[in-house]
């Protein structure tokens, strides 16, 4: 059997994770110590031969991301069983817009959904501190709609020409729009490569532009404020039955052999994302805790939260280059503050792309004529003029308090873990509204497109929909220990030295990408830890 251990001992290894050690290395003089269950991941220094193979034969650029045995099942749409060095933000697209007042007080506003313990103006210094740490690109939107204390770390990614011409068309259709925010470094920054928009930052991007949580962990692991223990799956938290201390967490190396690990230390914080993190807590059950730690309130694993989307391509009648650096697009906060048409409850988002859709070369033409040669070259030529825009609105959904995952006795690892069995389920309100929503915002883009004096090629809903995407909660903050499982730092009601990160503690997904607040909310934790120990 092998020890391990630090004062702080963080379990995970995500995109989180890696922000909360880094400002926990530079506020305290702690030792921290790292628990990964996989292994490192591709190397910066060999994705750009990774992506040629991505490339070239279609591999995965990320075959050492995942254990075999290691899942969860049911509803699996919009997250992976990802365990690596970095986790899901090894291969993510870098979108980072923040979510909107209104996110932390729906119920406070329109007597629907639950407060957070905190407000968006307590959350806003820790936002900061997550784009500076990553490198985020961004352009101030409208204050009234966009409000920030201050200013993005680096110059937003340009507006080119494509995307001129789209902006001047929401303009007519009566909707701000400006440059989505990106953890794409725009000017060299913290030794990071100036992103030359080239679109290769999806899933690689070899020049490393793209802000990975590999770069933080490996400035850590490299000034030794952090022991990074990879291979090594916890698999119970151990709490002293009177005091509710955790006092030790257990665990088996992932390798053949298998062996046996014990972590010690004095402040445990569970980073393992929304279905780890409280997989762990029900996996430690005890006598003293039959339901599971930090369960005092039956809820962890529960009010599991996402969002969906309608999106569409829209013909313009505008003359655009295709394939022009199609990974950037537009972004309007416009339509966050709910709507009530007729009493009802509408918040979503909009992104703007240029597409190819129906641009691209073909190799028959409509009469089904192989097309090579000129007669291909002049027949994409043809196809290439004018324009499509591609839409697409997340739109929020209230969780149910059984949206949850539950222990599947019938799949288990290894070592005989039971896996969680997912479902996601939206609460009355949300359903009652789904239908109606949808619809309001198919309306929204045929308005669009009617603006702009073209048509609507294609309409559709997540195209699998069978989950939802951007998830959190599992472990959902507040200040009632009987409706909630951590206070509003992170902190387990159940356990003073027990704190958990990120995505699991937010009440609701909002309606837009949420990595960016999964770090910020983790950063807040750490703050509260720095000065706890």
């Amino acid at each position: 059997m092998t020890t391990v251990g630090g004062d702080i001992v963080i379990i995970g290894s995500g995109i989180t994770a890696a922000n909360m050690a880094a400002h926990l290395a530079e506020h305290t003089t702690r030792s921290i110590v790292v628990i990964e269950a996989g292994p490192a991941s591709t190397p910066f220094a060999e994705r750009t031969a990774a992506r040629k193979r991505f490339l070239a034969y279609g591999e995965n650029p990320w075959a050492r991301d995942h254990l075999e045995d290691q899942n969860a099942f049911g509803v699996t749409y919009g997250f992976s069983p990802n365990m690596h060095v970095g986790g899901l933000a090894m291969h993510w697209g870098g979108v980072t817009p923040r979510y909107s007042p209104e996110d932390f007080i729906t119920n406070s506003l329109y007597g629907i959904g639950t407060d957070w313990p905190y407000t968006y103006e307590d959350l806003d210094p820790f936002y900061q501190e997550a784009e500076e740490r990553m490198g985020i690109a961004g352009e101030q939107g409208p204050p009234a709609m966009d409000p920030r204390g201050k200013p993005y770390p680096l110059p937003p990614i340009p507006v080119n020409y494509n995307l001129q011409q789209l902006q001047l068309w929401a303009t007519q259709a009566g909707i701000a729009s400006w440059s989505c925010p990106s953890a794409k470094a725009t000017v060299p920054y913290q030794g990071r490569a100036q992103c030359q928009r080239c679109d290769t930052c999806y899933p690689v991007c070899p020049s490393g532009a793209k802000y990975s949580p590999d770069f933080t962990w490996d400035a850590l692991v490299k000034s030794k404020r952090v022991t990074l223990v990879t291979g090594t799956l916890v698999r119970r938290l151990v709490a002293d039955a009177k005091t509710g201390r955790i006092v030790r967490a257990t665990g088996n190396r992932t390798d053949a052999s298998g062996e046996e690990v014990t972590i010690e230390g004095q402040t445990f914080v569970l980073a393992a994302g929304f279905i780890w993190s409280p997989h762990l807590l029900l996996l430690s059950r005890d006598a003293a805790h039959p339901n599971g730690l930090a369960n005092r309130s039956g809820l962890v694993g529960k009010y599991l939260a996402g969002h969906r989307n309608i999106g569409g391509q829209i013909s313009l009648p505008l003359e655009l280059y295709p394939g022009l650096n199609a990974q950037h697009s537009l972004v309007s906060k416009q339509f966050q503050r709910a709507s009530y048409p007729g009493g009802k409850y509408l918040r979503h988002d909009l992104r703007l792309w240029e597409s190819s859709v129906g641009r691209g070369a073909r190799l028959r033409d409509d009469k089904g004529n192989l097309l090579l040669g000129d007669a291909l070259l002049a027949d994409w030529k043809q196809r290439a003029k004018g324009a499509t825009a591609r839409v697409r609105a997340y739109y929020d959904v209230l969780p149910h308090r059984e949206s949850k995952f539950v222990l599947d006795d019938t799949r288990k690892n290894r070592w005989g873990d039971p896996m969680p069995l997912v479902t996601f389920k939206d609460a009355p309100e949300s359903e009652a509204l789904r239908p109606w929503q949808e619809e309001e915002l198919r309306n929204l883009f045929r308005r669009m497109a009617k603006a702009g004096g073209g048509e609507v090629i294609s309409l559709a809903s997540n195209a699998n929909d069978i989950g939802q995407e951007h998830p959190t909660g599992g472990c959902r903050a507040g200040n009632d220990p009987t409706t909630s499982v951590v206070d509003g730092w992170g902190r387990a009601h159940d356990h003073e030295n027990l704190w958990v990160g990120g995505a699991p503690t937010q009440p609701s997904a909002s309606c837009c990408n949420g990595t960016l607040t999964f770090v910020a909310v983790g950063l807040r934790t750490a703050s509260a830890i720095a000065k706890s120990v």
